[in-house]
């Protein structure tokens, strides 16, 4: 209690008793600075132009000989066994394998120690005899398909026919676009492999057509309505040439991954393959020039090169208006390379993706590239209001990331040169993810087509800008990747935000391209939930969502027996007891976009509440309060027998009797469970005693002399009170009174000569009260 100081006054209260994008890439101005074509042109049948039109290109400074030669390497890495065919469950029906689980197989013991980096299908080849599985030394290999791969990132659903698609279903899978695929060397197969992907998976045909070397540039728009898949074979200085370059079986396992997969992606894009004539810097910087003066588009480029202080001396090649340029980051562990490392250029780093038909997560591949470069600062979107960023001098990659783990890889067809059928590999590397970001980038600019907004630009100034700065935003667009590392350096391990290896994580596809604008269609939004539920019970409950069309509704992390329909509505008949945290998609089968919720179930097991006996003491005069003590599961309701009357208990457990009766009195109260119906009942104890007479003051003299600390006790008896207030007047400066045991310490440490009379007043908690003086004389010294 306080200890109070009065000077003429006193209260002292003594107690007794104590009873909480436009899609995934974009913005929309276009990019940079640079010389596009400034005119139109139309195109025959055979897609050549049949009206006069310019032809555009970027000028670039030449390159130091060292430069101009240095050798490019593709980014892609095999796993290191010939895979069974896929099954034909997608032939018929494109979207049939996307909630199912991907299919694993071992890998050969005989391939335990060779590289996967750029491993073709001739080197697999030479082992596939001694390659079978060891159960000590082979590693599973699990393999995506295309309608996977869109279930597990959100893209846009395939449809079930490709015949009579609306315009907004074309846009969503790139319609009127174009990918310009960049890569060296030649791939005679790749018009095949790719029949053959398509027919395998359900995807739809492309026709071939023909881009002559005299064909004026830039090309005519894409069509909107079908594929169309050209290559072109660029010479060492940008033009078109009939000439194919020789073939190369590493470039051509990339080439037919790179086409494959961005049209899985944006399956109604036009694909322009250019072939450069060698891997050397110089003729790819010529390929993707050529790629600029074809109009606008997506530039992809699966290959790299150990950067220089050469490197911005050719950027102007990136700043083509209309056209994004997305590129590997490398799949040789932390560093960079060009020209991911160029700032005008959309550094796609790798991840290792789990996916279960429901739900994905992803780590830091452990290969992908990233890091700090020495020669180019760091652009304006890079900054400390990015999350994870920090403060930075020189540009940083990776910006974004996909699946690139061979281990997790996706299925690619490659036939062997002079074969005519394919076999299948599971290849990764961020050769795998860049062209699957230029398909989406295809699908953005391919929406914001319908809506009238202008192609897209610069990835990055809308995925660091406008997503990155929004907390929500970036929970809805991005998987950020928080685990991994591509090497041990303080800078190579995932974290929460921005890192190098995965930039700012993987996408939610469609959540982004809702999100920047890029169509008019809004992902679903779905209702958390918290439900409670007894074991042995059927439980039912129906998720809460919003959408603009039919929802297809899933689970993951579900405990077994549980099933959701078509309705939203989720049944157990069989519950265990436990707590589950399931996770409950909903995707609207029209636009593909999806969005999920937390269903939190708690199951217990059936059991009756407990009532706790108690003995309940008090007296006349005073109401009665006690709260009983019930252990339930659920909330329950009271109900009591034998009570006096004017006892009551309220719908909390709490009794109540404003004017006891004295006497012994026997109360049962009953709980019963408002859930499962089952009750616990026990009896209390009530003891009504008489009020007594009220407090006993008990003062003696205080006898002292002048300057000499003088005390004493007061006290205060009154047992069936729970409080009593003591009021003591005449009291002396400097007197002070504190609480000691069941009274009351006077304490004068400098008393005065004189006597003195205090008066004291004690009321209980009945009203009782009684009254004392307390004489104090104090002699001169």
């Amino acid at each position: 209690m306080t200890i109070l100081r009065p000077a003429k006054h006193s209260l002292v209260h003594v107690r007794y008793l104590a009873l909480a994008l436009a899609p995934l890439l974009l913005f929309g101005c276009g990019g940079g600075s640079g010389d596009p074509a400034a005119s139109s042109s139309t195109t025959s049948a055979n897609g050549a132009p049949t009206s006069s039109s310019s032809t555009s290109s970027l000028s670039l400074s030449p390159l130091s000989s060292t430069a101009a030669s240095t050798t490019v390497t593709p980014a892609f890495y095999t796993a290191p066994v010939v895979l069974n065919a896929p099954s034909d469950i997608d032939s018929a029906s494109p979207y049939a394998s996307a909630h199912q689980l991907p299919v694993s197989q071992p890998s050969g013991s005989a391939m335990a120690a060779v590289s996967l980096a750029q491993l073709t299908p001739q080197t697999i080849a030479k082992y596939a005899a001694a390659a079978s599985p060891s159960a000590s030394s082979s590693k599973t290999v699990t393999t995506y398909t295309p309608a996977q791969i869109r279930a597990a990132y959100g893209l846009p659903a395939l449809p079930s026919s490709w015949s009579n698609l609306s315009a907004a279903q074309s846009a969503q899978m790139g319609a009127g676009q174009t990918i310009y695929l960049i890569d060296a060397m030649s791939d005679p197969n790749i018009a095949a492999e790719l029949a053959m992907f398509n027919q395998k998976f359900g995807l739809p045909s492309c026709t071939t057509t023909s881009i002559t070397p005299s064909a004026s540039l830039p090309l005519a728009a894409a069509g909107t309505s079908s594929c169309q898949f050209s290559v072109v074979y660029s010479t060492t200085s940008g033009t078109m040439t009939s000439t194919a370059p020789t073939y190369n079986s590493r470039w051509a396992t990339e080439i037919a991954l790179d086409v494959q997969w961005a049209h899985a992606t944006a399956p109604l894009a036009r694909l322009v393959l250019i072939e450069a004539p060698d891997a050397s810097t110089s003729s790819l910087l010529q390929a993707i020039n050529l790629a600029n003066a074809m109009g606008p588009g997506v530039v992809s480029m699966s290959f790299g090169a150990a950067e220089g202080s050469w490197t911005a001396s050719v950027d102007s090649a990136f700043s083509s208006a209309n056209m994004t340029y997305v590129a590997a980051t490398g799949d040789n562990g932390t560093g960079v390379e060009w020209p991911s490392i160029s700032p005008h250029v959309l550094a796609v780093g790798g991840t290792q993706l789990t996916y279960d038909g429901a739900a994905r997560s992803e780590t830091v591949w452990s290969g992908t590239g990233g890091g700090v470069s020495k020669y180019t600062s760091a652009p304006a979107y890079q900054n400390p209001s990015v999350p994870g960023m920090g403060t930075l001098s020189m540009r940083s990659v990776g910006d974004v990331s996909f699946n690139a783990d061979p281990y997790t890889g996706q299925y690619v067809a490659i036939m062997a040169p002079g074969s005519s059928s394919a076999s299948w590999y599971s290849v990764g590397g961020t050769s795998l993810a860049t062209p699957q970001w230029a398909g989406i980038t295809a699908i953005a600019n391919a929406l914001r087509a319908q809506d009238s907004l202008g192609a897209l630009g610069l990835a990055q100034m809308q995925l660091y800008g406008t997503v990155s700065a929004n907390a929500s935003l970036y929970a809805a667009n991005f998987y950020d990747v928080t685990s991994g590392s591509d090497g041990a350096c303080s800078s190579c391990s995932a974290h929460t935000g921005y890192d190098q290896p995965s930039g700012l994580g993987t996408p939610n596809v469609g959540s982004l391209l809702s999100t920047l604008g890029a169509t008019s269609a809004q992902a679903p939004v779905v209702a958390a939930a918290t439900v409670k539920g007894v074991a042995g019970s059927a439980l039912s409950f129906t998720m809460a969502a919003s959408a603009a069309d039919a929802l297809r509704w899933s689970l993951s992390n579900a405990p077994q027996g549980m099933s959701i329909d078509s309705s939203g509505q989720v049944a157990w008949a069989q519950p265990v007891a436990g707590s589950y945290a399931v996770t409950v998609k909903a995707t609207d089968t029209v636009t593909g976009l999806s969005a999920s919720a937390i269903a939190n179930v708690t199951i217990v097991s059936a059991s009756a509440p407990i009532v706790e006996a108690a003995t309940i003491a008090g007296q006349t005069k005073q109401a009665l309060a006690y709260q009983v003590d019930v252990s339930a599961l659920d909330p329950v309701q009271y109900s009591m027998s034998g009570a006096p009357a004017g006892m009551s208990i309220s719908s909390s457990g709490m009794i109540r009797w404003p004017s006891p009766v004295a006497g012994t009195y026997g109360v049962n109260v009953t709980a019963t469970d408002t859930k499962t119906g089952q009750s616990g009942s026990a009896t209390l104890s009530v003891q009504i005693s008489a009020a007594t007479s009220g407090p006993v003051i008990t003062a003696s003299a205080i006898n002292g002399k002048a300057g000499s600390e003088v005390s004493g006790v007061i006290g205060i008896a009154d047992p069936g009170a729970r409080y009593v207030n003591v009021n003591i007047k005449g009291v002396p400066a400097g007197m002070a009174f504190s609480l000691s045991g069941q009274g009351i310490l006077a304490d004068w440490p400098r008393p005065v000569a004189g006597t003195y009379t205090l008066i004291l007043t004690a009321v209980d908690s009945a009203g009782l009260s009684s009254q004392a003086n307390l004489v104090v004389t104090i002699s001169a010294k």
